[in-house]
């Protein structure tokens, strides 16, 4: 299917801005132990037995925690669950220190070879776009949709507000920027970082950015922290950089799975005129722009970004000649 960008989304000035999900509602956490890593693993208890697997992979420097809002939405739709990468939420570092692409693809590719739920309605955001795309290019039958949201895909004009990002992946940055920040505070760094990711911050609430600040200042207690940052930003660098068949965008072109494409108009780490070359890539696409929308839509406007799901689970079913029992009725919508 060609792309087509969604003629039924409202203009954004119009969209609903949903405030943050208190995280841990209706939520579990549990560790998972896999050759080589170890893996926390989010989860909401499914309405009911009998629903569509689903598997959420965050971004550089987020966690499990950036999908509470869309999994809540998307309760009743899927069984959802989301993975801390390898260093990152509450998952260690992996045994043998690889931070690349390919190695947290291959984590998700052993949790879902383990847990057997495959295959899986994938999502991605960022860094996590481009692990979902390396693990729905290599292993496809352990995908059944692919949902990319502002999908770290190698772009020849980096941005300059994305710059920053790069440079941690640069030996000894992170060291450097560690000594120069000493004195920020967790306020001061989450304002920045919701500044950079978000398209409007003052959507996020009180409670909301309470609880980010107490999750960066104990995330900054653990040793590995920067060295999980700058390892994986290096893998970002080094992913854009890889040519042939390894590369990301050859691996998106052999991307079987039906494709929910989502991009922000004020996205400053990856740029809305990607979506043209990424529609260009992913076979079966359908494309969705939120022009007020930042680097993070599943937060700023999970509503929307559930009900695209929606439709692409529903067309997806009709291709596959299955009843649609995950319909908008079911989800209360």
């Amino acid at each position: 299917m060609s792309s087509t960008e969604s003629p039924s989304v409202p203009a954004a000035s119009v969209l609903p801005r949903v405030a943050p999900v208190r995280v841990g509602e209706g939520e579990r956490i549990r560790s998972v132990g896999l050759p080589g890593v170890t893996l926390s693993v989010r989860s909401r208890p499914p309405a009911r037995e009998g629903l569509p697997a689903a598997l959420f992979v965050h971004g550089l420097g987020g966690s499990s925690q950036n999908w509470s809002s869309l999994m809540a939405e998307l309760d009743g739709v899927v069984d959802g669950e989301a993975v801390d990468l390898p260093g990152f939420g509450d998952s260690p570092p992996p045994d043998d220190g690889n931070y690349s692409v390919t190695g947290h693809a291959r984590a998700v590719i052993r949790y879902l070879d383990a847990c057997g739920r495959g295959p899986v309605h994938l999502f991605g955001n960022s860094l996590g776009g481009a692990v979902a795309t390396r693990v729905a290019a290599v292993r496809p039958d352990l995908v059944r949709t692919l949902t990319l949201i502002s999908p770290a895909l190698p772009e020849l004009r980096i941005q300059r507000t994305a710059v920053p990002t790069g440079l941690l992946g640069v030996p000894g940055i992170a060291a450097l920027f560690t000594r120069l920040t000493r004195e920020w505070t967790a306020e001061q760094r989450v304002r920045g970082v919701l500044g950079l990711c978000y398209g409007d911050p003052a959507q996020v609430s009180p409670e909301a950015f309470r609880h980010a600040v107490d999750e960066l200042e104990r995330r900054l207690q653990l040793p590995y922290f920067w060295d999980a940052m700058a390892r994986s930003a290096r893998g970002i660098v080094d992913a854009y950089t890889l040519g042939g068949q390894h590369g990301l965008w050859r691996q998106a072109e052999r991307v079987l799975a039906p494709t929910l494409l989502i991009y922000g108009g004020r996205d400053q780490l990856v740029g809305c005129r990607m979506a043209r070359k990424a529609t260009r890539a992913f076979r079966d696409n359908r494309l969705l722009t939120l022009p007020e929308a930042g680097h993070v839509a599943m937060m700023e406007y999970p509503q929307v970004v559930a009900a695209a799901f929606r439709d692409l689970l529903a067309e997806s079913r009709e291709q596959e000649g299955a009843p649609d029992t995950g319909s908008a009725a079911d989800a209360g919508s």
